[in-house]
């Protein structure tokens, strides 16, 4: 005789509600609950039946993830990695799978939204994108739950990492540190990432006083050590060159290293580097890189239950923005200035 949910209620001795909310994917569940769900469910043998489910409850328990990166990086980008990582730990953890969303399903063409109702997706986050396009705006407007990762869209919740403060926190160190010429090296202006940080960078410089001289101001490309690396040494080769350079991540470390050590220059005696992410790889670096670490495991986990959340709950779930806050982390190659 098989074991039915019945079973595990009576197991665990909880209602039978509460045990169907838990194999259902219900986030106002308490994670006790769930785990004392779970385990008594893996006790007495009983594993739902994921047709059974998508019949009874009328979702399909996949959910669409949209990443499109232009720098072809793929899965190996550090930090979208981390954050996709936990957004599908944590949507495994309510019962949900994932699927990749992009324009093509063998030799059949079709837009995201067309590929997201193929796939039947309960919901999608749009993780890594150009927001501005028509066809995003089609799949937000379509009706089915989105959640969107450093970008907002009215009427849908969306996880922002503090892009504002962080790069002021750098900015504030420099100057802590005696720098005051700073220059920049950003991101494309695709994304209102990039803009945040732009201007959070200039209002820091005029907060304290400091001026942005023509050609400090320099766009790269984030996840691109070589791009980066020719701006660095285009900073280093002007005459009033500047003692500390801010790069658009920590991927284009390496690639600035290199451009400092191939002008006979060093870090951070000769110039100061500073990063943004946080990613371990770039911390295996000498001189260990000074950067602003973004939340990445809690921006996927909040991407996922917010998600989840307008998927179980479309009337009542919020549609606000969570901002995620950043925090500097102290490194070796943004260093003390005693030029003036």
């Amino acid at each position: 005789m098989s074991v039915t949910i019945k079973d595990v209620a009576r197991s665990c001795g909880l209602s039978i509600s509460t045990v169907s909310k838990v194999f259902n994917g219900y986030p106002d569940i308490s994670e006790a609950t769930r785990r004392q769900v779970m385990e008594a469910a893996r006790e007495i043998g009983y594993k739902p039946n994921a047709l059974a489910r998508a019949l009874k409850t009328n979702r399909s328990y996949n959910l669409g993830v949209l990443f499109v990166d232009d720098n072809i990086s793929g899965l190996t980008h550090p930090f979208f990695a981390a954050v996709l990582n936990a957004f599908k730990a944590e949507a495994e953890r309510y019962g949900y799978d994932i699927t990749f969303i992009n324009h093509n399903i063998g030799t059949m063409e079709m837009t995201y939204l067309e590929h997201c109702r193929y796939r039947n997706v309960d919901g999608v986050c749009l993780a890594c994108v150009d927001f501005f396009s028509g066809e995003v705006d089609e799949l937000v407007e379509s009706g089915i739950p989105c959640v969107t990762i450093d970008h907002s869209f009215e009427g849908h919740p969306s996880i922002i990492s503090d892009n504002l403060n962080g790069i002021r926190l750098l900015v504030d160190r420099a100057v802590a540190l005696g720098h005051r010429r700073i220059a920049y090296v950003h991101g494309q202006r695709n994304s209102r990432v990039t803009e945040n940080r732009i201007d959070s960078f200039l209002r820091a410089m005029e907060d304290h006083d400091l001026p942005v001289p023509e050609g400090y101001l320099r766009q790269g490309r984030y996840d691109d050590g070589e791009n980066v690396r020719t701006h660095v040494q285009a900073l280093l080769k002007l005459e009033d060159q500047p003692t500390c350079i801010l790069m658009p991540d920590d991927a284009a470390y390496v690639g600035a290293l290199d451009a400092v050590r191939e002008l006979g220059l060093r870090v951070p005696e000769d110039v100061s580097l500073a990063g943004y992410d946080g990613v371990r790889s770039a911390q295996v670096v000498h001189p260990r890189l000074t950067t602003v670490r973004q939340d990445s495991d809690a921006m996927g986990r909040e991407a996922a239950q917010r998600l989840i959340d307008h998927i179980v709950h479309p009337a009542s779930a919020p549609c606000d923005a969570v901002l995620i806050r950043s925090e500097l982390m102290e490194g070796e190659s943004l260093g003390k200035n005693d030029l003036p």
